[in-house]
C-alpha cells in the first residue's frame, strides 16, 4: 500500500453567524481536505482545520509521506508526536492512512480501530446565540426565547436527545435563564450542557452550578467554565462546598494525556471532551477513552465547523471505543446541504443518532465536482485564517474585546 500521491485541498464553506465567548463566526468556515492515493490507485481521505496553516504543516510533511506505506505511515512520523504544530496533520494523515487501508482490505475504519461496540452514535444538539443575516434556516436567537426556539427546531429537525449550550456571550444572568427556560420548555428527560468556554470567574462559576444545579443534573454538565485547570478545580471545590454533584467538561483546559493526569488530580474535570484532531488521531481519543475509564471520568466528543468526512471519522472512532458515555457535539446541522463534499450527500442524523457505516474506510468517497467549487470559493474569499474577533468587531461592535465574567 506505497502511498504514491498526496493531495491538500483548502476549502471554505458557509458559516452562519454563530456567536461564542471568543466572538463571531466569519460568513466562510475554512477547511482543509487531504488525499492519500496508493500504488494500487486506492484513495484514503480525510478533513481537518483550514487556512494557510493547517495546510503548510501537512506541505512540510509531503516528503516523509510519499513514498511511504499507509500501514506504517503513522508510525514512521511518531517522532513529532509531541509536538504541538504537527498534531492536526497527524490526525488527519492517520485518518486518511486507515481509510485506505480499510478500502483496500474491505474493511471499515472501526474495524480498525478493533471492532464496533454500537450501531449508532448519539449526538447532542448544538445551540448557538445566532445573529439573523448571513444563510441559515434557523432565525436570530439573542435571548432565552429565541434560543428556546431555535432548540425546539433542531429537535423536530434531527431528533436530538440532549442539549449543549454555548454560552459566554450574554450576561450570566440571561444565559442561566436560558438553561432554565430549555428545562421548563422540553422536561427533564433531556439532559442539558452549558459552555462559557472559560469567561466567567470561579466566582460566576459557582453562582451559575448553584443556580443549575437541578438543571444540569441527570446527563448534563458544566463545561469550561472558568479558565485553566486550577480555576476549574476552584470551581468544583466550591460546588462541593454546596452538596452540588454537577460533573465538570472540558476540552481546553483538558487537551493531552498530561493535562488530564493533572486535571483528574486536582478533581477540576470530570467528564472529557475527545477531539481528534486536537489529540492526534483516532486512535488517541481509542486511549483516552480507555484512560478515562479506567480513572473514572466521562467522555463525549468536542466538535467544530465541520462537513461529512471529518464527522464520519468521528462516528467510526465513537462506534470503536466503548467508553462513551455522552452524546458527541456536532456543528453538522448548522453547516449547508450545498457543501457536502461526499458522493453520498447529507450524512442522516436520525433520532439524534449518526449510523455506523459496514463499507470499507470511512465509508465514503469525495464529489470532486463539490470540491472544486469549495476551492475556487476559498481562492476568492479574503480569509486564510479564522479571527472571530474581527467579525466582531467589523459587524457588532467595533471596540469589542473577549469579556469575563
Amino acid at each position: 500500500m506505497q502511498i504514491r500521491d498526496f493531495r491538500i485541498h483548502s476549502i471554505a464553506i458557509s458559516d452562519p453567524p454563530l456567536r461564542s465567548a471568543f466572538g463571531l463566526h466569519a460568513p466562510l468556515a475554512l477547511r482543509t481536505v487531504i488525499e492519500l492515493e496508493s500504488a494500487d490507485g486506492v484513495i484514503g481521505i480525510a478533513e481537518t482545520h483550514g487556512g494557510d496553516g493547517p495546510a503548510q504543516a501537512l506541505e512540510s510533511l509531503r516528503t516523509r509521506v510519499i513514498g511511504q506505506d499507509a500501514t506504517r505511515l503513522f508510525v514512521s512520523l511518531s517522532d513529532l508526536r509531541g509536538k504541538g504544530e504537527y498534531r492536526m496533520a497527524l490526525a488527519a494523515l492517520e485518518v486518511a492512512s486507515l481509510d485506505l487501508v480499510g478500502k483496500t482490505v474491505g474493511l471499515p475504519v472501526h474495524a480498525l480501530l478493533g471492532g464496533k461496540v454500537r450501531d449508532k452514535v448519539p449526538f447532542s444538539a448544538y445551540a448557538f446565540y445566532k445573529h439573523a443575516w448571513g444563510e441559515s434556516k434557523y432565525d436570530e436567537a439573542l435571548t432565552p426565547e429565541g434560543l428556546v426556539t431555535q432548540v425546539q427546531e433542531l429537535i423536530t429537525d434531527y431528533g436530538f436527545g440532549s442539549v449543549k449550550l454555548k454560552a459566554g456571550v450574554l450576561e450570566p444572568d440571561a444565559e442561566i435563564d436560558t438553561i432554565k427556560l430549555l428545562r421548563q420548555t422540553l422536561g427533564p428527560e433531556i439532559p442539558l450542557r452549558i459552555d462559557p468556554n472559560c469567561v466567567w470567574s470561579v466566582k460566576t462559576s459557582v453562582r451559575a452550578g448553584k443556580a443549575l444545579r437541578n438543571e444540569l443534573s441527570d446527563g448534563g454538565y458544566l463545561e469550561d467554565p472558568a479558565q485553566g485547570i486550577q480555576g476549574m478545580a476552584a470551581v468544583r471545590a466550591g460546588l462541593l462546598a454546596e452538596g452540588i454533584q454537577t460533573p465538570l467538561a472540558s476540552n481546553m483546559a483538558v487537551t493531552s494525556f498530561a493535562t488530564l493526569a493533572e486535571a483528574h488530580h486536582q478533581d477540576a474535570c470530570q467528564v472529557v471532551l475527545g477531539d481528534h484532531h486536537y489529540w492526534g488521531g483516532l486512535r488517541a481519543v481509542s486511549e483516552l477513552g480507555r484512560v478515562c475509564e479506567t480513572l473514572g471520568m466521562g467522555l463525549s466528543m468536542h466538535s467544530n465547523s465541520h462537513l461529512g468526512v471529518s464527522l464520519m471519522a468521528m462516528v467510526h472512532v465513537a462506534a470503536a471505543t466503548y467508553h462513551l458515555t455522552y452524546a458527541c457535539d456536532t456543528h453538522y446541522p448548522w453547516q449547508s446541504a450545498d457543501d457536502e463534499i461526499i458522493t453520498e450527500g447529507r450524512i442522516p442524523i436520525i433520532n439524534g443518532n449518526i449510523l455506523v457505516p459496514e463499507l470499507p474506510g470511512l465509508g465514503i468517497t469525495l464529489n470532486y465536482d463539490q470540491l472544486e467549487k469549495l476551492k475556487d470559493r476559498y481562492k476568492n474569499s479574503p480569509y486564510r485564517v479564522r479571527d472571530d474577533v474581527a467579525e466582531m468587531r467589523k459587524h457588532v461592535a467595533p471596540n469589542w474585546e473577549r469579556h469575563h465574567w
